[in-house]
């Protein structure tokens, strides 16, 4: 039993996905089932990567996912629209959806899993988080059985490849980051990548999975990585630590049933897997009972790794629609969930916390920061003077667990002292 594909997209995972879809030799024997039938483009002269008959061609894009000869709709354009409105229509017209898609997802995920439901078919994205690791069918499946705790990790490779550089290196960020975009590692505009949008969208799209619930992007805390500086690189490589941009998913103690769901950079101990992970790799820890710790590791991003994940949806596909009647969905495969998972305000958080300071260098000033957090309950683990830099001191501080909205007041309390210029960095610590 063959099965038509319209392939939306034949840029980098497009051309990868197609590659492998014209290549079966070696792979799966169920591949030779999945037929290349129609690909979306925006030029129909331009030179490709892969050779496809020009008769499958088209610049008709709404012509696909509305051809009754067409089963899966698979989109690797990006951007949400017209992706939204494409995925949407495929669905309408009761075809399975395969999508690399994260911002859609994140976005319109309700909307879009809504719709697959009432439809009877399926939308796969184990592209849309990790590039080629396999982490999405994972979470559905393999760890389905367990009670997943946290998932943490590093699924941006941009900001991943920055931070190792600047701790290889004791570089600044505006330097790597133009480096980097000189040489294809970050975009021209690499705001989704710095400030952690992109990572945004793929915690809210594994916590959804984790724990089984949809997440409404707009509660998911997101910071980036601009404000890190090579002092900052510095001072945790002195302290045992390294800087990573972490994406968090966790499930608060009892009695609560929030989930805490955020990205931001924080001091990871070099003893903690995430630490080694280096360059644009991308890692994905998960913590359960009674697993305990699994780590995914490999390529976050790139036409393999990518196009390997979309073929392998497509491979899911193939045998269920083989083997199950029409309009029964696989309980492994779809996403049958519909309500809103609570998501834990940002000043609950419960954290250790490393904070960089500078002063006037004059008596006193390290017991006046030790009142105004003593005040706010905030334990100090460590706090150490780095040094003098124009009559000023450097003052690093380093909390146990502390409550964040505790942490922040006593921060307004230590700006307001007359001698403390400024606090340069305010990181969390895994």
């Amino acid at each position: 039993m063959a099965f038509k594909i319209g392939l939306l997209g034949l840029g980098t995972v497009g051309a990868g996905t197609a590659q492998i879809l014209r290549d079966p030799e070696q792979r799966h024997p169920l591949l030779r089932e999945l037929e290349i039938y129609r690909v979306g483009v925006r030029s129909l002269t331009k030179a490709r990567s892969v050779s496809l008959p020009q008769s499958c061609l088209t610049t008709d894009l709404a012509a696909i996912v509305t051809d009754p000869a067409i089963d899966i709709v698979v989109e690797v354009m990006g951007g949400l629209e017209p992706a939204r409105t494409l995925i949407l229509q495929a669905i309408g017209h009761g075809k399975h959806v395969v999508t690399a898609n994260k911002a859609v997802i994140a976005r319109y995920g309700d909307e879009i899993f809504t719709a697959a439901n009432q439809a009877g078919v399926y939308v796969l994205l184990e592209a849309a988080v990790g590039g080629g690791i396999p982490v999405i069918q994972p979470l559905k499946q393999s760890l389905g059985v367990n009670r997943i705790h946290t998932v943490l990790g590093i699924v941006n490779g941009t900001t991943n490849y920055i931070l190792t550089r600047m701790q290889n290196e004791g570089a600044d960020f505006a330097e790597v980051l133009a480096d980097a975009q000189r040489l294809g590692y970050a975009e021209a505009d690499p705001t989704a990548d710095v400030d952690g949008l992109d990572a945004a969208d793929k915690i809210a799209i594994l916590a959804a999975l984790a724990f089984r619930g949809r997440i409404k992007l707009s509660e998911v805390y997101c910071e980036g990585i601009r404000q890190v500086s090579a002092a900052d690189i510095s001072y945790a490589e002195k302290l045992g630590f390294v800087i990573k941009l972490l994406a968090v998913a966790k499930r608060q103690e009892p009695p609560s049933e929030a989930i805490e769901v955020r990205v931001h950079p924080a001091l990871v101990a070099k003893t903690h897997p995430l630490a080694m992970v280096q360059g644009v790799n991308n890692a994905i820890v998960v913590e359960g009972e009674p697993l305990g710790q699994v780590m995914f590791l490999g390529p976050g991003a790139g036409s393999g790794p990518t196009a390997s994940a979309v073929v392998s949806d497509l491979l899911n596909l193939a045998a269920v629609l083989q083997t199950q009647p029409a309009q029964v969905l696989h309980p492994l495969l779809s996403c049958p969930h519909n309500h809103y998972s609570p998501i834990a305000p940002i000043a609950d958080l419960v954290t250790r916390f490393y904070a960089r300071f500078v002063t006037q260098d004059c008596p006193g000033v390290i017991g006046k920061l030790g009142t105004c957090f003593g005040d706010h309950r905030v334990s100090l683990e460590s706090l150490v003077q780095i040094g003098l830099r124009d009559e000023l001191a450097e003052i690093v501080v380093v909390t146990h667990d502390v409550r964040e909205g505790n942490f922040r007041r006593a921060l307004e309390d230590i700006r307001a002292l007359e001698s403390v210029a400024s606090i340069p960095s305010v990181l969390r610590v895994l």
